[in-house]
């Protein structure tokens, strides 16, 4: 019985040396060799893996920086202060990028905008395109306000006030997340300099933009007509501003009849 013990000690050790030297060799024969600099990006990146970069997360990032695929500036989140580590890192020059934030293209709130029934379902924006009119809002243009782009950051910069979502402009990373979680697409990257802002995205006509909302945008053109650096353009009955053209004069914001254009605070 002794030996018995024994043999099936020995026989256990051996079928484990040999399963160690077998992965010991594998681990050798299919090593993946990892830039260097691509360690030293990861680190220097702010691992929040938000996929604002439009890669899988940091790693991913760090991977496509270190072989040249992405330029030293790819993260949103980081900004220039990261930008800048990652370019001595890859020692290269960062290129001046503008900094950027969301922006919620809707005044719509439960002061202004009007509404064709009362809704007690499921409170989810992607869920109103099941129910009547796309949503209890008469505007089928604006902020459902249920908070689908508030989950979706990561960085608690929005927030739903008086029925609709609200950018905090200093929190914003950019990432981009609440842009793809809005299903009515009125969420829009804006540069964090623009002073003037169209806060409307209805595509109707006038007379049923003003019966929507107080602050629709009903396609008069006047801002455009009227702006000096030919900055502003109506396309569906709905203004757009040009941010490189743009010269911050407020000559849209005087003649917009409605109040859709707003001052960013």
């Amino acid at each position: 019985m002794f030996s018995g013990i024994i043999t099936a000690t020995v026989a256990i050790g051996c079928v484990g040396l040999f399963v160690g030297l077998f992965l010991g060799i594998a681990a050798i024969k299919f090593r993946v060799e990892v830039n260097p600099k691509e360690e030293e990006v990861l680190n220097a990146l702010p691992g929040n893996n938000c996929g604002g970069c439009g890669f899988a997360g940091c790693s991913g990032l760090a991977h496509a920086i270190a072989e040249g695929e992405a330029p030293v500036n790819g993260c949103p989140v980081g900004g220039e202060p990261v930008a800048n580590v990652i370019a001595g890192i890859m020692g290269v020059e960062a290129e001046a990028g503008e900094k950027m934030v969301a922006f919620v293209k809707c005044q719509g709130d439960c002061d202004k905008a009007k509404q064709d029934y009362d809704y007690y379902g499921v409170q989810d924006c992607s869920m109103m395109a099941f129910v009547p009119n796309g949503g209890p809002k008469s505007c089928n243009y604006g902020c459902l306000g249920y908070g689908n782009c508030v989950k979706a950051c990561a960085f608690d910069a929005i927030h739903i006030v008086n029925g609709i979502a609200v950018v905090d402009k200093d929190k914003c990373k950019a990432c981009g997340k609440c842009v793809e979680a809005c299903p009515k697409h009125l969420i829009d990257m804006v540069p964090y300099s623009a002073k003037y802002l169209v806060s409307c995205n209805s595509k109707d006509k006038g007379p049923v933009a003003m019966k929507a909302c107080d602050n629709a945008c009903i396609g008069c053109q006047l801002c455009a007509k009227n702006c000096p650096a030919e900055a502003i353009t109506v396309t569906d009955f709905l203004a757009e501003i040009d941010y490189s053209k743009c010269v911050d004069c407020g000559t849209c914001l005087e003649k917009c009849p409605k109040k859709a254009i707003i001052v960013k605070e």
